[in-house]
């Protein structure tokens, strides 16, 4: 769970503010003393408050509530060492928050989420909230509608070390923004969706930067009616390394060359329905650092942009591109991307046609590349395919959906790239599950994925969605703004699995136990 352990010290015995508290007979024995007395000894009191802890972390949120039950000794460590929270923010709740906060004193990870059919919690409970979580680093609120600018000042105040905040489908608006941005200088992932209080047209007031301006590395704005205002915050936040800008009205292309008018430091920029053109292409190519670029579903967006950022963003190692099947984006582009990109370890197409030229140029001139998805395309057949089998001699992933490839094509595997370790088939006619059934004899070691359905007429349309799913992140460069832990090989991970549900299992039984006999 990434908790830390608790920080409470430990004596001989136990710590001394549990020596009152009643201890549960199934985890202890009686022993005789000399007079004849006889006194039930806790074997769990030798363990300390920390490895006590420890053991808790290795266990589900519902475990961990059953283990609570055993003492209060393991309720008290329970609550003192849970570092993440997530709470129903309904208005019903706020009653309660004292006495949670007052169990749970040591939270850095919040999530308050309302559904939409329930009045959330106001500013009152996000300010008793705030005064109890001074050590608050990361926060998400959604659907948290009656939660107005006086609480979000009243958070900004008193939670300064926020690191990470998401908010989505809120009514604040631009004045509760800037007190976190002014107040949270040490801000460094800022996400917002569906912020209503900002949807003032024109007039809305501008959003940053703040002193969070400094710190910030990752920006993603999503859905919003309004979006323009976050300007001053991302032209004013030079550090910054991700920007994510999905499903935003109005018109982009300006602001995105006032971004990269001055040296920048962007690694990652993804950008779907947007109203943006080449000209903001042209823009993002002044991004030297850029590594990894998303364009999905922005039809006035050209190969002459594509080209733009090809030449000059040397260091591509991720490209997705949706051409929503306008035949704007198409052989050119995937050549000038193909002689520039070298580093290219990720490559998704969908709803553009291509040519057994563009794929021949990539394969020899991007030999790094490990995934490929070519999806919704009306001129990837046979050829197409069997060239990508013949010479993309690294590819490890390949996923084909609603092209037009037969068995024919899909053969080509048994004997083409050599690493290929899994290809998934999605709304092919042409193929069918006898194919996949051979290709699994042939190569014992490649897993097959065939969806031999069907097709629907509109099953050939593909989202961006649907292929983050099908291509995990595997073996890239670690991010400069992630902190997940390194993923473990399957035979650990099944060892710790299984030693969570033993602990999991004996926890449960003392807890029973305890119940029956304490009626």
């Amino acid at each position: 769970m990434g908790q830390a352990p608790s920080t409470h010290g430990y004596s001989p015995g136990g710590s001394n503010r549990f020596h009152d508290l009643p201890i549960n007979h199934h985890l202890c024995s009686a022993v005789a003393t000399p007079g004849s007395h006889f006194h039930l000894l806790d074997h769990t009191a030798e363990i300390p408050d920390e490895c006590l802890a420890l053991v808790f972390q290795s266990l589900t949120s519902g475990d961990r509530n059953s283990c609570s039950l055993v003492a209060r000794r393991w309720l008290a460590v329970d609550g003192q060492s849970r570092h993440r929270l997530a709470l129903n923010a309904a208005a019903q709740v706020a009653p309660h928050l004292a006495s949670i906060f007052t169990r749970f004193d040591s939270v850095t990870k919040l999530a308050l989420r309302c559904d939409r059919k329930s009045v959330s919690i106001d500013d009152d409970a996000l300010a008793l909230i705030s005064l109890r979580c001074h050590n608050l680093t990361r926060l998400k609120l959604r659907g948290c509608r009656e939660i107005s600018d006086v609480g979000m000042l009243a958070l900004a105040t008193n939670c300064k070390s926020l690191r990470k905040f998401s908010c989505g489908s809120c009514m604040f608006g631009a004045k509760g923004m800037n007190a976190l941005l002014d107040n949270c200088s040490s801000l460094e992932e800022l996400s917002v969706k569906r912020l209503r209080g900002i949807n003032d047209g024109f007039a809305a007031e501008p959003i940053g930067p703040g002193a969070a301006a400094a710190s910030l590395k990752s920006i993603t704005l999503k859905e919003l009616y309004n979006g323009q205002c976050f300007g001053p915050l991302i032209v004013g936040s030079k550090n910054l390394k991700t920007l994510k800008i999905l499903r935003c009205l109005g018109d982009w292309d300006r602001m995105l060359e006032s971004i990269t008018v001055r040296k920048n430091y962007l690694s990652e920029i993804h950008l779907e329905r947007l109203q943006v053109s080449d000209f903001g292409l042209i823009a993002i190519s002044k991004c030297p650092n850029l590594e990894i670029f998303h364009l999905v579903k922005a039809p006035d967006c050209s190969n002459d942009g594509i080209l733009a950022i090809a030449e000059n963003c040397r260091v591509l190692r991720k490209v997705h591109i949706d051409g929503w099947r306008t035949n704007r984006i198409g052989d050119e582009g995937l050549i000038g991307i193909a002689k520039n990109s070298v580093n290219l370890v990720e490559l998704v197409l969908i709803g553009v046609n291509l040519s057994s030229v563009s794929l021949t140029t990539m394969a020899l001139n991007c030999q790094k590349l490990e995934r490929l998805a070519l999806c919704g395309s009306e001129t990837i057949g046979d050829d197409e395919i069997t060239c990508v089998a013949a010479k993309c001699v690294a590819l490890k992933k390949l996923c084909i959906k609603g092209c037009r490839v037969t068995d024919s094509g899909i053969e080509a595997f048994a004997f083409g790239c050599p690493n290929l370790v899994k290809i998934k088939v999605k709304k092919c006619r042409g193929v069918t599950s006898e194919v996949a059934d051979w290709l699994r004899a042939r190569r014992v070691t490649l897993s097959v994925s065939l969806d031999a359905d069907e097709v629907e007429p509109e099953a050939a349309t593909a989202t961006a969605t649907d292929y983050a799913l099908d291509f995990p992140p595997i073996a890239d460069a670690p991010s400069t703004t992630s902190n997940a832990a390194p993923r473990l090989p399957n035979r650990s991970r099944l060892s710790l699995l299984a030693g969570r549900a033993l602990v999991a299992c004996a926890f449960r039984r003392l807890s029973n136990a305890n119940a029956t006999s304490n009626p």
